[in-house]
């Protein structure tokens, strides 16, 4: 049993030294994802945004902001992220009527999701009436 905890001990302490250092990125929509719900395009402007925390140990660089169409415009902030600080990702969608489902890729310096990049999914629907 000693030896097993042992074992266990030094375990944890390798994985907390091999812990990652550097900006970190963390959104605070579920799964990523903003539902408009069911909106009128007449009451609605078509922004949404999607808050994050730099959750790392050093500043967070968003360095892009991009849409899968030019219905959605995402803007992000132009200033480094501070570690425990919070940022936003504003997307204004266009409100054509019908089924929205729209990803925003965010490509930034975050060492916790591959390769920096992280998919921002919109959905809902807009009606006329």
């Amino acid at each position: 049993m000693r030896k097993f905890l042992g074992l266990v001990a030094m375990l944890l302490v390798t994985a907390a030294s091999f812990a990652q250092k550097g900006p970190q990125i963390k959104f605070k929509a579920e799964n990523n994802t903003i539902d408009y719900g069911t909106v009128k395009k007449s009451t609605d402007n078509g922004v949404r945004v999607f808050e994050f925390v730099n959750t790392g140990d050093q500043p967070l660089v968003i360095t892009n902001a991009k849409s899968s169409c030019g219905c959605t415009v995402p803007s992000k902030p132009e200033a480094p992220v501070m570690p425990g600080q919070t940022g936003k990702i504003e997307v204004k969608y266009n409100m054509n009527p019908g089924k929205i489902s729209k990803v925003i890729t965010v490509e930034s310096n975050a060492v916790n999701v591959d390769n920096g990049v992280v998919a921002l999914k919109i959905k809902g629907e807009v009606i006329t009436e």
